[in-house]
């Protein structure tokens, strides 16, 4: 189906339960308990899980299967928030438009980007990618004021033109992104007893492009093309003896890669038009490498799950604070109650990056391949004890 075979057509439609199961999967408590803190159902974090994933599926195209590790990613995702704010200013509010105009700008730019970096190889590669980003974000925050608006970053107006659409509404306000008169902001909410679910257009648009991209990432991993970039992975120089020139793979890869990454930023944009320089900085580069890694690098389905892990810690942990835990811990007698807070604090509130750190370093030194490959270990255990348990159901006794 879909030109697939049975494994991987089996990965994408668990990848579409997920997706479009969200809004279920993500509140499993009710809104009244106390565990309601971890409920992650609510549009904007689920928005920002499907598009980090898409940056993140792109980066593993470059990083997984060629081993080329750039540090300069987010200059896409920025290069794609972007444009899509501007055709936003000067077109219409429709965001196809804006997504198609961030891809071709991104892959144009990851063109010209590649083309130098990619003369060389190793830490060399990844320095020039770092440097180019950070340049990129300079130009950005001061150079190129008249086009990003600097610091403050890019947004709408009421003076924006817009050729094909209005300036302002009929109460004076901003105009809204829309999908041919859908709004993005739309929001359904569905009450079921004690839980709420949230149903948004927005959300449900970056899903599906979210499925179509993985589809692409799994015909990318699967074809001729995929293969020739394995090959510059496990021995380059091998390749190059051979008479293959390994040159214009790696650079349609480096292409493609940033066109995933200019169509995360247009999204980004799409859902909250504005563009700022500091999603060019050198740490939105360092987080989707965390992400590939958490989740498997050279997998398919890793990079998803750890993009939504690291938003996940991000977004949730983030926001537990003292009161919280004091709440949850009210049970235990004063001086305890105080102990159990004091112990936990340091690793919740603005101290989330020391858990994910933690989690990060368990994971690469004792699950190498990632949350996959956990996942790998847990399946061999569960399969493993169902076969043993079957041959010795399976044993006879021996005649007598």
């Amino acid at each position: 189906m879909f030109g697939l075979e049975k494994k991987d057509m089996r990965m994408l439609m668990i990848v579409a339960i997920l997706t479009l199961c969200a809004p279920f999967i993500l509140n499993p408590f009710p809104t009244d308990s106390a565990l309601a803190q971890f409920n992650a159902g609510y549009p904007d974090l689920m928005q920002r899980f499907v598009i980090f994933g898409i940056f993140a599926i792109g980066f593993n195209i470059l990083f997984g299967l060629t081993g080329y590790l750039s540090f300069g990613h987010a200059a896409f995702l920025g290069v794609g928030s972007y444009s899509a704010v501007w055709m936003f200013k000067l077109l219409s509010m429709n965001v196809v438009p804006a997504i198609m105009l961030s891809v071709v700008i991104a892959g144009i730019f990851a063109l010209l980007i590649g083309y130098v970096s990619l003369r060389r190889s190793g830490i060399y590669f990844s320095i020039l990618t770092l440097a180019f980003a950070q340049m990129s974000f300079n130009l950005a925050y001061s150079v190129l004021t008249p086009i990003t608006n600097g610091e403050t970053g890019l947004q709408l107006t009421l003076e924006d033109p817009r050729v094909l659409g209005v300036s302002a509404t009929a109460d004076g306000s901003i105009p809204v992104t829309n999908l041919f008169g859908l709004e993005m902001r739309s929001t359904f909410e569905m009450a079921v007893g004690p839980w709420a679910f949230q149903f948004n257009a927005g959300y449900y648009l970056c899903a599906l492009i979210l499925l179509a991209s993985f589809y692409l990432s799994i015909r990318i991993f699967r074809s001729p093309f995929g293969m020739m970039l394995r090959a510059v992975k496990s021995n380059q120089q091998r390749m190059n003896y051979t008479g293959l020139n390994s040159r214009p793979y790696t650079l349609a890869a480096f292409v493609i890669s940033g066109m995933y990454a200019g169509l995360a930023g247009g999204l980004m944009a799409s859902m909250d038009p504005l563009a700022g320089a500091e999603r060019m900085q050198w740490t939105a580069s360092g987080e989707v490498v965390l992400m590939t890694i958490l989740g498997g690098a050279g997998t398919l389905i890793g990079p998803v799950l750890g993009a939504g892990f690291i938003k996940y810690f991000e977004n949730i942990f983030s926001k537990i604070n003292d009161n919280v835990l004091h709440s949850w811990f009210s049970f235990m007698p004063d001086g305890m109650e105080d102990f159990v807070v004091f112990v936990i604090h340091p690793f919740i509130g603005k101290g989330w990056h020391l858990t994910l750190g933690i989690l990060f370093m368990l994971v690469v030194i004792f699950l190498p391949g990632g949350l996959v490959e956990g996942g790998q270990r847990i399946a061999g255990w569960f399969k493993g004890r169902k076969s043993s348990e079957k041959s010795a159901s399976g044993k006879t006794n021996p005649a007598e």
